[in-house]
């Protein structure tokens, strides 16, 4: 079996990763880092969870090289703060034994604290779409000297209408440089962006697109309603021992805040709740929280389904089944990650039917599926997307067909008949005065 050893890195790499006690390469590890070593653009295709961060991280850093110049040489796009925070972590991580800067920035926080460090000197900047191209805008930020563009889960970054700024980013970077995109799914829009800027690129894929991570075990539960996957899902980590981490979907912002108030009940449980409307100091502090095991149980929208790396995640539990198939596949993936064995539980009502098929033909594969205990009380209190729907049939009234009628006309009264005429008032004066009637000296 392969080994970090029998890969070309250096010795400074190999004791960072000794002390990681990472040994063996994934399979997306091995497959791309000779074909980056190359210095060709590379699109990586892999499941969440296969180690992508690494995949491009280690020959990246293998191939970079002192340089006294201040601007960045490798550019690393990412679509969220946290994966920023987790990738700046990694590199440094990494690095221990190198003379690396590497600075994050995004949006959300003082852009000219960020101006100042990039001002310093760095070598690696990791950063949002947004923020990295205002720092460029103001000329804080140059790109003369960029060598790498990393760009990962670009098909997130697509997603949440990145592409403006991606496009802006790319066209003001060097034409010559290696461009090195990552993601778990390929979709038409991506392969169109590939065109347009990547040059022959190679395509390595670890896994089929869609394919779920088999270790995974997987199973869903049928109930009826919201309010009664809330009280079904407190009911169920009240009564077992086998919970140790736990990411919690739902997807919206208002129904992770109900789930929050419902389990914050028990003063037993530890719980967290992250979101977009979340201050960012509050977000941080609370994924930092969920990976020291200060917090057992962590409710989130799919800000974070490919936003955050933790280790040792037990259980994923789908509140709701996700609208997009593909989402499923990165919320999964947050369990069982780096040969670990994980579980997702997913809570399907008859309302989202629809998504949970789609989910079922995108993975391939069967799920279990158990019923609701019939003793288990019912909620009657339903949410807005679960009231009944008005189906009353809208009645429009046909009116007779008129004939023989043409444009609507009648005559004008008399009174409006009349045309107004311009008098001329110098003929009107000579006819009756003999001559032209003045004013006088003026």
């Amino acid at each position: 079996m392969t080994t970090f050893s029998d890969l070309n890195l250096s010795k400074q790499l190999l004791n960072a990763l000794e002390d990681l006690n990472f040994v063996h390469p994934t399979s997306i590890q091995e497959k791309s880092f000779s074909t980056i070593m190359s210095g060709k653009d590379v699109i990586g295709i892999a499941q969440t969870g296969t180690g992508k961060t690494l995949a491009y991280l280690l020959p990246t850093l293998r191939l970079w090289t002192f340089s006294k110049k201040r601007n960045p040489s490798i550019v690393i796009l990412v679509p969220t703060r946290e994966l920023v925070a987790q990738i700046v972590e990694e590199i440094e991580k990494l690095t221990a034994y190198m003379n690396v800067v590497v600075v994050g920035v995004f949006g959300g926080v003082n852009i000219r604290t960020q101006a100042e460090t990039i001002a310093n000197g760095i070598d690696i900047i990791v950063a949002t779409p947004g923020r990295i191209l205002d720092l460029a805008l103001n000329g804080d930020l140059i790109f003369k000297d960029v060598k790498r563009l990393i760009i990962d889960e670009v098909d997130e970054m697509l997603d949440l209408g990145f592409r403006p700024q991606l496009t802006q980013i790319l066209e003001v970077l060097p034409p010559k440089k290696q461009s090195l995109m990552f993601s778990a799914t390929l979709s038409d829009d991506i392969e169109y962006f590939i065109l347009d800027f990547f040059v022959d690129p190679i395509k390595i894929e670890a896994a089929p697109a869609g394919t779920p991570i088999e270790k995974i075990d997987q199973s869903a539960i049928e109930i009826p309603n919201f309010h009664t996957k809330i009280h079904y899902l407190r009911n169920l980590i009240e009564t077992s021992d086998d919970f140790s981490k736990v990411l919690i979907f739902v997807d919206s912002k208002k129904k992770a805040d109900l789930v929050y108030e419902e389990l914050s009940q028990n003063p037993d449980l530890t719980v967290g709740v992250i979101h977009s409307n979340k201050s960012q100091n509050l977000r941080f502090n609370t994924v930092t929280d969920f990976k020291n095991g200060n917090i057992k149980f962590l409710i989130a929208t799919d800000l974070i389904s490919r936003g955050i790396d933790v280790t040792g995640v037990s259980h994923v539990i789908n509140v709701d089944i996700p609208d997009e198939p593909e989402n499923y596949i990165h919320r999964t993936g947050r369990t069982g990650r780096a040969e670990a064995e994980g579980k997702a539980i997913s809570f399907v009502s008859p309302f989202e039917e629809n998504h949970w098929k789609a989910v079922l033909e995108y993975i391939k594969m069967p799920i279990r599926t158990e019923k609701l205990e019939a003793d288990f009380p019912v909620s009657t209190i339903l949410i807005g997307e679960e009231l009944p729907k008005d189906d009353m049939k809208i009645i429009t009234l046909k009116l007779a067909k008129r004939e023989n009628v043409g444009a609507s006309f009648h005559d004008k009264k008399d009174k409006n008949k009349k045309v107004n005429v311009r008098k001329d008032w110098k003929k009107i004066k000579m006819d009756k005065y003999g001559r032209p009637k003045t004013r006088g000296q003026k």
